[in-house]
């Protein structure tokens, strides 16, 4: 054992790995996940994976069974409708649910399950839609149903009381939910022209918030469920929208992999879940757990196969089945993969969840603490860490981190660089925003100002432009499983350390060579060839020697390629862009461009006040534009 493992085994051996399951973590990693020996994986909060001899497990019951269709009357039929009833009790007992007051509608997903609730909620005028900052697009997605019906949508934060000694309270009274905006779809959004607490009484409203932020890996208090049906009024106190009759839905789509709601506690009216966040398979299986009695208030338009005690083709005539889950399965549910539940729900109660929570924690733990504690040569910050810890504790965290680097000056790497570093290194992580833009811009500081003049600048979700204005757009993060294990951790961090803490003797240095002459003291460090990427997404040449400026080599990613519509071009976009040669002159100070697609060389002047601020033009069969970053 090494020493750091021995350190850390020594802090957090209590809560590390399973020493009461048939198998340790190590066992685990050797004998399940043989495909990691190479790769560290760290982006289970996008799909965590699926073990071996779950799908051995999976592969034998396929074939020895047969499974038919649920709506055919046959044996086999009848055979897979049992097993749809044991895994709807399975997905209910996961969440310590009652199937007396909750029943599991399975969707194709946990957007699916959002997604319903959305359309088939009874909203009204006098209604009012309110989210956390911190959600998932699939669920700011239900605004847009709320807004249709005319009904206002209101974004907030979760403000935690301090008691007199400069702690959270531990009861309802130290939860707060602050105003950020109320919208509405028409003019009538103006002050005198929303209703009145009055007129707001017999209005149903819901409530949304995950369970855990799958950006900042917060966990939000389950006490918000009984502040809100309970005393919606002092939670809301002040604002117009703070009567009437309030519902709640968690997203648990993140949450549920290591601590899923307890219903039986905290009785929110929608739970959704995503089944291969859990145990990485099957995807496209999700549920809606839903309270029997807000199941009755949801108005369904369509129906289909399934949905339906009779129809008439040819008439205005249907008659809807009256089970709860019946009426809002559209077609033939997914009879195949819920035949796969029971063996990913074997794998996580074999574990348990507290030892799955307790195990990812202290990974998690470690992490933030190495990452915390990184500094330059200057004493100046490497890491900066999203997300509040001096308030809460480790156990108020799920298994998820996001952050960003920085150069020893404070400016920013941008975190595809991040990205593209660590997949050279074998690992696997998550860049952007992780489709929760809330939670992105209030970490980020980010003001709608700054998003529409990003957005306006040509900036989209999933593109390469991770810093503009000099501010990053987006973060990295990092978030562990049940099979993850210290090995990824210390990988990780030694990743970061060797590609974004510069060595200290390298400090001062004005000049980077692959000769004998190198300015690296450590006998392990060694330079193998220099390659510099004029272009952003274009090809590079290779050199011996080449000098560096304050932000690395010098001219490297100094410039892009933009279409006649303003569009940054990358490789992703337009493969094409490979076959663009580049070549930096430094005696000449002329930057040469080529491709066998253009019949000209372009070249450039380095010197602004030569070339005339735009560099250059290539016809690159887009008319596309090249200029400096």
């Amino acid at each position: 054992m090494d020493d750091d493992k021995e350190r850390f085994l020594k802090e957090f051996g209590e809560h590390y790995g399973y020493p009461n399951s048939p198998k340790n973590i190590d066992q685990i990693r050797s004998s399940e996940f043989k495909r990691l020996e190479e790769l560290v994986y760290l982006d289970h909060a996008g799909a965590t994976l699926y073990s071996e001899s779950q799908m051995e497990m999976i592969l034998k019951d396929f074939t020895t069974n047969v499974y038919g269709n649920p709506h055919s009357q046959s044996d086999t039929s009848s055979s897979t409708s049992d097993l749809v009833r044991s895994a709807r009790q399975q997905v209910l007992e996961y969440c310590n649910a009652s199937p007396k007051d909750y029943k599991c509608i399975f969707t194709s997903g946990a957007t699916a399950a959002l997604k319903l609730v959305g359309e088939a909620f009874p909203w009204s005028k006098e209604s009012c839609f309110m989210y956390t900052m911190e959600n998932h697009n699939s669920v700011l997605g239900i605004r847009e149903y709320a807004l249709a019906k005319g009904a206002a949508a209101l974004a907030v934060d979760v403000e935690e009381i301090e008691n007199q000694n400069g702690h959270p309270r531990n009861d309802l009274s130290s939860l707060k939910l602050s105003q950020r905006s109320a919208q509405r779809r028409s003019r009538t959004e103006i002050l005198e022209d929303i209703p009145t607490a009055n007129s707001l009484g017999s209005a149903y409203n819901l409530f949304a918030f995950p369970s855990e932020c799958n950006f900042s890996g917060m966990k939000f208090s389950l006490d918000l469920v009984k502040l809100m049906k309970e005393n919606s009024e002092r939670a809301l106190e002040g604002s117009p929208y703070s009567s009437g009759q309030w519902m709640v839905l968690i997203d648990a789509a993140k949450g549920c992999a290591t601590q899923p709601p307890d219903l039986a506690r905290f009785p929110a009216d929608f739970v959704a879940i995503s089944f291969y966040k859990i145990f990485g398979y099957p995807t496209g299986l999700g549920a809606l757990v839903v309270r029997t009695d807000a199941a009755k208030l949801l108005k369904k338009t369509y129906f289909s196969g399934g949905t339906v005690a009779a129809s008439i083709a040819d008439i205005d005539f249907v008659s809807r089945r009256e089970g709860i889950e019946e009426s809002f399965e559209n077609g033939t549910i997914s009879f195949l993969s819920l035949a796969s539940l029971h063996h990913g729900f074997r794998i996580i109660n074999n574990l348990t969840l507290n030892a799955i929570d307790r195990h990812t924690s202290c990974l998690m733990s470690y992490i933030r603490k190495k990452l915390s504690a990184l500094r330059h040569g200057n004493g100046a910050v490497v890491c900066t860490l999203y997300g509040d810890l001096t308030k809460m504790s480790s156990r108020e965290w799920g298994p998820t981190i996001s952050f960003n680097f920085r150069r020893p000056d404070g400016s920013w790497h941008g975190y595809r660089e991040v990205e593209k570093l660590a997949s050279l290194s074998g690992i696997q992580l998550r860049t952007g925003c992780f489709c929760n833009p809330g939670a992105c811009a209030k970490y980020l500081g980010l003001s709608h100002k700054d998003l529409l003049s990003n957005f306006e600048a040509g900036h989209v979700c999933w593109d390469d432009n991770d810093i503009l204005n000099g501010k990053p757009v987006g973060a990295v993060r990092i978030s562990f499983g049940y099979m993850s294990s210290f090995e990824d951790a210390k990988k990780f961090i030694s990743f970061v350390v060797n590609s974004f803490v510069p060595l200290p003797n390298l400090a001062g240095k004005g000049y980077l060579s692959s000769g004998k002459s190198t300015p690296f003291s450590s006998k392990d460090v060694h330079l193998k060839a220099i390659t510099v990427y004029p272009i952003k997404s274009c090809a590079g040449f290779s050199v011996d020697s080449w000098p560096l400026s304050s932000t690395g080599l010098q001219h490297d990613r100094e410039w892009l390629l933009r279409s006649a519509g303003g569009e940054i071009l990358t490789q992703k976009k337009v493969p094409e862009m490979c076959l663009i040669n580049t070549f930096v002159d430094l005696a000449q100070g002329i930057l040469y461009v080529e491709s066998p697609r253009c019949n000209i060389k372009l070249q450039i002047n380095l010197d602004p006040a030569l070339s005339g601020g735009v560099k250059g033009e290539m016809d690159l069969q887009s008319q596309s534009v090249m200029a400096k970053k």
